[in-house]
């Protein structure tokens, strides 16, 4: 399991270790697409707010990496913010883009590099990863979904000492993995005794089917309480059972029983996930009375 999970911060609002540093803002990507100006000016007021806990890193895909210095150049935070840096230019745009936030000290401070895995994860492609991001941040890789070699390419990234990361959901049902799967990938992180990002569609605490869109979406609490289940050596039939439940109330429950140790060993595993916003989520951990 790596060491480099995000530790709970200050206790400005009481926030239980479970929930420290949870949620990464990924405000410039689907399917909110704000402006960066938009972007930075919410999460520099949700780093100052009582929710500041609950905030994790701000993700940037690397082809707006202009943009955001030149917003940061105007607004001068007190504080580098601190950021996940997104791929999206290929692998060998990576050393160019590092360069670009290391020479912006004051305005950034790099703490993970994202990227999604070719579609074969072999060992030379994942060398080449390590080549380029520096020991100190951490690699989180995402091999795609389906297929028989799935989960076999989350055992590569695994041993290749980086994060695997799952995508829960996007704006088609296909995007939206089964329980079966996130299950499958929960137990190949478990063997692997490694550490996880998850991705899209966490929208709220708790699994729900949306009214619009008739999609199913997974719940943040569900993954977090699966892992638990997980780690407590529970039965594959419990972890399907966490991931499947939509009584909010038994599974706040279930989240407020777990000693210090056990959340913080959640989280060790289950490190954090992106979301457009605090807002959906805070809202639905003070209505569990879990905030």
């Amino acid at each position: 399991m790596s060491s480099a999970a995000p530790q709970p911060a200050s206790d400005q609002r009481d926030v239980p270790s479970l929930l420290a540093r949870l949620i990464d803002d990924a405000a410039l990507f689907p399917p909110c697409n704000a402006t960066v100006p938009d972007a930075i000016k919410l999460h520099l007021a949700a780093r100052s707010s009582d929710v500041s806990d609950v905030l994790g890193l701000f993700l940037c895909p690397a082809s707006r990496l202009p943009e955001l210095i030149t917003e940061l150049i105007k607004v001068k935070p007190g504080k580098p913010v601190e950021l996940s840096l997104v791929i999206d230019t290929g692998l060998g745009g990576v050393p160019k883009a590092l360069s670009i936030v290391e020479s912006r000290a004051e305005l950034l401070a790099l703490r993970m590099v994202e990227m999604p895995a070719p579609t074969d994860v072999d060992e030379v492609w994942l060398e080449r990863v390590s080549e380029f991001v520096p020991e100190d941040v951490i690699r989180v890789i995402e091999p795609r979904r389906g297929g028989p070699g799935w989960l076999d390419g989350i055992q590569r990234v695994i041993e290749h000492g980086s994060w695997p990361k799952i995508r829960c959901g996007g704006v088609s049902a296909q995007n939206f993995p089964s329980v079966e799967e996130i299950a499958g990938f929960l137990a190949v992180i478990n063997d692997g005794g490694a550490s996880f990002k998850a991705t899209a569609g966490l929208h709220n605490a708790v699994r729900h089917t949306d009214a619009e869109t008739g999609f199913t979406h997974h719940g943040f609490l569900n993954l977090l309480l699966a892992t638990s289940r997980l780690l407590a050596g529970g039965p594959v039939e419990d972890v399907h059972a966490a991931l499947s439940s939509t009584d909010g109330k038994a599974l706040a429950e279930e989240a407020r029983n777990l000693t210090e140790h056990e959340a913080l060993s959640v989280r060790g595993v289950f490190a954090s996930y992106g979301s457009c916003s605090l807002t959906d989520p805070v809202k639905d951990l003070e209505e569990l009375g879990l905030l």
